[in-house]
């Protein structure tokens, strides 16, 4: 019996792994991680060099965190990863690094951030309500949505964990109606990315 279901399971594995790579998937994660790469290697550079040759990067964040409260800080960082993410959250990675208490503030961040993808998936649920909107938006978003349906919550988990836009792929989800007790559990990688970001990022500044 414990066999049959081993090799049910080995079965089902296999059948995955033919499915994610005759649709693409594995290639799609591999340019993923390889356009993910170099602005990563750019901030990082950017911040070296500004740092070294510009102004002093720890200085300026401690003015930061000095001229505004961490409420301020955490609700420009909220709208923005409501919005497409329209600020990188490298960027806040490195105030929370200023902080008095960076691993609180990190923490925070990523919740936000998890929020934020919240609200963007409703956005998208909403969108799918609002007949010409959905049109404009499936037309503007073909590829993210046809592959969010395609791969579903995989798609979720290279969205929370790589530097591309956390927004566009909850919108997606929502528009597809992918489960969203489903979505909070991919989600949650989100607070990975932070925590992993947060190695590098912190011994900059």
């Amino acid at each position: 019996m414990k066999e049959k279901a081993k090799s049910k399971k080995k079965s089902r594995i296999r059948l995955l792994h033919q499915y994610y790579h005759y649709t693409g998937f594995y290639s799609f994660v591999w340019k993923s991680l390889k356009k993910a790469v170099l602005p990563i290697v750019i901030f990082v550079g950017a911040l070296w060099a500004i740092d070294h040759y510009l102004l002093d990067i720890e200085e300026m964040l401690v003015t930061i965190t000095e001229t505004y409260a961490p409420f301020e800080v955490l609700g420009i960082f909220f709208l923005s990863e409501s919005l497409l993410g329209l600020v990188p959250p490298e960027l806040f990675i490195a105030w929370a690094g200023k902080s008095a208490s960076p691993f609180i503030y990190l923490t925070l961040l990523a919740t936000a951030s998890y929020l934020g993808g919240i609200v963007s998936y409703f956005m998208g649920v909403g969108i799918t309500k609002i007949p010409a909107v959905h049109q404009a938006m499936e037309l503007k978003m073909a590829k993210h949505i046809k592959n969010t349906r395609k791969w579903g919550g995989f798609l979720i988990v290279v969205g929370a964990l790589l530097p591309i836009p956390f927004a566009m792929t909850s919108i997606a989800a929502g528009i597809i109606r992918f489960p969203f007790s489903s979505y909070l559990i991919f989600g949650m990688l989100r607070y990975a990315r932070f925590y992993l970001y947060s190695l590098v990022i912190f011994e900059m500044v």
